[in-house]
């Protein structure tokens, strides 16, 4: 299928899915294709979800290299409250896969270097399993981003995402709250 013919067919599905959009903005980086962050909401309980269209365009190959085989996939954040200076951060997230030829799956940590969104004090997201918020559509699944502060993210190096998503399940940790403490690492 042509790439942008299933850009055309995910961004219907991310509208059948969460609606219509509230906005957006595409990000590019030298020698990429440009990578949309649509925002969606706030909804009624104030959440907004930034979702990625673009990084679905070509396959994840593990290497910088694009191929026609590999898995495609899209970026989903949830958060409360509009915070669209998370909007090139996500669009550089989305392009580590062409960039840096990475492939990105459930577990995966990626750390920014700098806050997810200003004044946040979220500085990696890890990646969480597909199929929950939005099913996966036409061979591309939707990846859920989980906002990690750098001592999470440090911990989830050393212990595993499996370890901190109990932690931060046992602690009752609101993954979608901005001000939320950090997990008790201890």
């Amino acid at each position: 299928m042509d790439p942008d013919e299933l850009l055309v067919l995910v961004e219907a599905h991310l509208l059948r899915v969460l609606g219509l959009d509230s906005g957006r903005a595409s990000v590019s980086f030298l020698g990429t294709d440009p990578i949309d962050v649509l925002r969606f909401g706030p909804d009624q309980d104030g959440l907004v979800r930034y979702a990625t269209l673009g990084m679905s365009r070509h396959p994840m190959s593990g290497s910088s290299e694009l191929l026609t085989e590999g898995p495609r996939a899209e970026l989903v954040l949830s958060v409360r409250g509009v915070h669209d200076t998370v909007l090139r951060r996500l669009g550089a997230v989305a392009a580590s896969p062409a960039v840096e030829g990475v492939v990105l799956t459930a577990g995966a940590g990626l750390d920014l270097g700098e806050p997810l969104w200003d004044g946040s004090r979220f500085t990696a997201v890890l990646v969480g399993e597909p199929g929950g918020l939005v099913p996966d559509a036409e061979d591309v699944t939707f990846l859920p981003l989980l906002p990690m502060t750098p001592n999470e993210a440090a911990w989830k190096r050393v212990h595993g995402a499996t370890a901190l998503e109990e932690r931060w399940l046992a602690q009752g940790c609101d993954l979608r709250d901005p001000s939320r403490p950090e997990a008790d690492l201890a």
